[in-house]
């Protein structure tokens, strides 16, 4: 077997593996109305998705009233975890893991939630035992500062060269480029294709089926 082009992928884990844009939105909207802002539409809701909470509330809600921040994470939290049930992950995204170990990579995540919400997540869904690494908002720098990709290269021992970041927002091509990696976006997810295409990537894929199909010939 030839080794593969990028030993290492990385996924974003929102949009991308999980299909959970409209929980995320939904909660957001429904956070803001409990405190009497304006309700962000669903272009702006969508956007944010990816980047850290307090980042994310700020863009979202832009007259923001400071000392209502914490009160707007903490309705956001509990319509998002009222709705995280209905969270599955995209068809296709567990045969393509398997395959992708299977071929000799590594797989790791890097993700705008928290360490608690990813865990759960993997616990929920069963992913654990895919990904070899991953880092979260709340460890470090979010998105789209390089610093999530850099820690998962100094655990690796990756170089950024060796590197292929997946996700579905400018959030994640951002990120990509700012750790000197490569990237692929996809458009089943939080940005449609117009937005992803302001940012560098190798292709924009608009399924797991089409991504999956990319890797296998281009990984």
């Amino acid at each position: 077997m030839n080794a593969p082009r990028f030993p290492l992928i990385v996924f974003d884990w929102d949009g991308t593996l999980a299909d959970s844009t409209a929980v995320i939105k939904r909660a957001l909207q429904r956070a803001a109305a409990d405190l009497g802002y304006p309700v962000p539409s669903d272009e702006q809701a969508a956007f944010i998705i990816g980047m850290s909470l307090r980042a994310a509330l700020a863009h979202a809600v832009p007259d923001l009233r400071e000392g209502d921040a914490p009160a707007l994470a903490e309705r956001y939290r509990q319509h998002f975890l009222a709705g995280e049930h209905e969270i599955v992950l995209f068809d296709g995204v567990v045969p393509m893991l398997e395959g992708l170990r299977a071929r000799g990579h590594w797989l790791a995540v890097a993700t705008g939630k928290s360490r608690r919400g990813l865990d759960r997540a993997f616990d929920t869904l069963g992913l654990r035992a895919q990904f070899i690494a991953s880092r979260c908002a709340d460890e470090g720098f979010a998105k789209p500062h390089p610093g999530m990709l850099q820690a998962i290269f100094d655990e690796t021992g990756m170089e950024p060269g060796q590197a292929l970041m997946i996700g579905d927002t400018t959030h994640d091509l951002q990120l990509a480029a700012n750790a000197g990696a490569h990237a692929v976006g996809v458009t089943y997810g939080a940005h449609d294709a117009a937005l992803l295409r302001s940012e560098p990537a190798l292709t924009l894929v608009d399924s797991v089926a089409s991504l999956r199909g990319f890797l296998e010939g281009n990984g």
